[in-house]
């Protein structure tokens, strides 16, 4: 059985995100309206989704994680992100799996994130 080439030197990598489809940026934006309810910052600043995928049907799969596997919110933040996205304009559908391979680390969190919790 092959291995499937989704790891450089033990560290597994995060597929790439839709970034040219035209509905990529209003996905971002109401991916910035779900919050971590412990952290003061949204789920996409704080660098929890890893993936937005859109294919040609305008289908979004969003590839996700926690900052903790023991999250309180576990079982309901990937409903949060699914209902913020499933309003934007062109949405046909959305699925959002959480995964915990790479884990969350503070490394992920964007630039904007890391000045309002005092990391810069």
């Amino acid at each position: 059985m092959n291995q499937p080439q989704d790891r450089i030197e033990g560290t597994p990598l995060i597929k790439p995100s839709s970034t040219e489809h035209p509905l990529y940026e209003p996905v971002v934006e109401a991916c910035r309206t779900v919050f971590d309810p412990e952290i003061p910052v949204n789920v996409f600043d704080l660098g929890l989704i890893y993936t937005i995928e859109i294919n040609g049907e305008n289908e979004v799969e969003i590839a996700m994680t926690l900052t903790a596997p023991g999250c309180p919110v576990a079982g309901e933040m990937p409903g949060w992100v699914m209902d913020a996205i499933e309003p934007v304009a062109g949405v046909k559908s959305v699925n959002v799996d959480m995964t915990f391979d790479p884990p969350w680390g503070m490394e992920m969190m964007s630039d904007e994130a890391k000045l309002e919790l005092g990391f810069m």
